[in-house]
C-alpha cells in the first residue's frame, strides 16, 4: 500500500492474529520513528472509538512498526472527500488529538525559519524573483515563543478512511509537536479552496476557528515552501505544481 515517493514500504498481511498493517523504511527514513512515537503515548484518544489504529510491535533501530489494519476506504477521491459531515468529523478527531496536551516552546518558531530556508537552499524550480521575496519574509521574522500540541503532520483525505460513514485517521508518520493550525494548512490549500463549506464543517467540529492573522500567513510561507521543494525532490509533479500555487498565495498574503 506504499505510495512510492519514499523509502517507506506499507504492507497489507493476514497474520495468525488478524489483519494488520506493516510499515517499514531504510536507515535514512525519519517518519517510522514519528509514527512509533505517536502510537506510543497519543493515539490511543482517537483508537479507543475506533477511529484509529493501535500497535502491536515496534523497533526503532530496524525503522519497523506493525500495526491493526484499519477497515474502510480512502476519503481521497471518492463522494466522502466533498461532504460536509467528513470535515466535521475530522475536526471533531483533530479536536481530540490536539487537545491532549500542550506546551510553551520558545524554539519552535525561530527552528520553522531556519527550516523553511534550507529548504530554500535545497534544489528547486521556484521562480528567482519569488524565492527572494521568500527569504526576505523570513528574514524578517522576528520568532517568538508559541504553544504546541500534538500534531498528525497531514491531516486530510489522503489520510483518512470512510467506514460506513464514520471517519478514521491513518499514518502518523508526519507527527510532531507544532502549533494547531499545522494541522489546517492542506485542507486549506486543497479542499477548502473548492468548498466552503467544508472548512465551515471542519471548523464546526473543532470548536471554533483558532488561527490568527500573522500566525497562519506565517505558516502558508512554511508549508509553501516545503511543499514545492520537496515534491521536486521526489519528482511528484502535480504536488510541486499545488506547492507553486500555494506560494503565490502565500505571498499574497503579505
Amino acid at each position: 500500500m506504499s505510495w512510492n515517493l519514499v523509502d517507506t514500504v506499507v504492507f497489507d498481511v493476514d497474520s495468525g492474529r488478524g489483519r494488520v498493517v506493516v510499515k517499514a523504511a531504510g536507515p535514512d527514513g525519519h517518519h517510522i520513528g514519528r509514527e512509533i512515537t505517536a502510537y506510543q503515548g497519543f493515539t490511543d484518544v482517537l483508537a479507543r472509538s475506533g477511529r484509529a489504529s493501535q500497535l502491536l510491535h515496534q523497533d526503532r533501530a530496524a525503522n519497523i512498526l506493525v500495526i491493526w489494519y484499519v477497515e474502510g476506504s480512502l476519503v481521497m477521491g471518492s463522494d466522502a472527500e466533498f461532504s460536509p459531515d467528513t470535515y466535521r468529523q475530522a475536526g471533531t478527531l483533530s479536536r481530540a488529538f490536539h487537545g491532549q496536551a500542550e506546551r510553551v516552546d520558545p524554539d519552535w518558531d525561530g527552528d520553522a525559519v531556519a527550516k523553511s530556508l534550507s529548504w530554500l537552499d535545497k534544489p528547486h524550480r521556484i521562480e528567482p524573483d519569488k524565492a527572494r521575496r521568500l527569504r526576505a519574509i523570513l528574514a524578517d521574522r522576528q520568532p517568538k515563543p508559541v504553544v504546541v500540541v500534538p500534531t498528525h503532520g497531514d491531516w486530510q483525505p489522503r489520510n483518512w478512511l470512510a467506514d460506513d460513514g464514520i471517519i478514521k485517521i491513518i499514518d502518523f508518520g508526519r507527527f510532531a509537536w507544532r502549533p494547531a493550525v499545522s494541522d489546517f494548512c492542506r485542507l486549506a490549500a486543497q479542499q477548502w479552496k473548492l468548498d466552503r463549506r467544508l472548512e465551515d464543517a471542519f471548523f464546526v467540529g473543532y470548536g471554533g476557528d483558532p488561527r490568527t492573522p500573522d500566525q497562519w500567513r506565517m505558516f502558508a510561507v512554511h508549508e509553501a515552501i516545503g511543499t514545492a521543494v520537496w515534491a521536486y525532490q521526489v519528482g511528484d509533479e502535480p504536488f510541486e505544481s499545488q506547492g507553486h500555487r500555494m506560494i503565490a498565495e502565500a505571498l499574497e498574503l503579505f
